[in-house]
């Protein structure tokens, strides 16, 4: 799970251009929206083709949990852990 993390750190960094930021700099359980990571909706809907790309996974508004499956890195790891093809 902890190279899952930090894949997902590393794709979130390069996926949405985060430059001035390390796979150490983003804490894991910190919301990835709003305060914590910051992202927006914008970053939202790119995080979300990322991950339905890199993993296999279908993602979409009507998908249930949503906000909670993208709440921190370590609910969207656990996330694509459970669901990934």
């Amino acid at each position: 799970m902890n190279e899952l993390i930090t894949e997902l750190k590393e794709l979130i960094i390069e996926g949405l251009n985060l430059e001035d930021t390390s796979a150490s700099d983003i804490d894991e359980d910190a919301p990835l929206f709003g305060e914590g990571l910051g992202l927006d909706s914008v970053d939202a809907l790119e995080l979300g083709l990322l991950v339905q790309k890199k993993y296999g996974l279908e993602l979409s508004a009507k998908t249930d949990n949503l906000k909670e499956i993208f709440a921190s890195v370590s609910s969207l790891a656990g996330y694509i852990a459970k669901n990934r093809k």
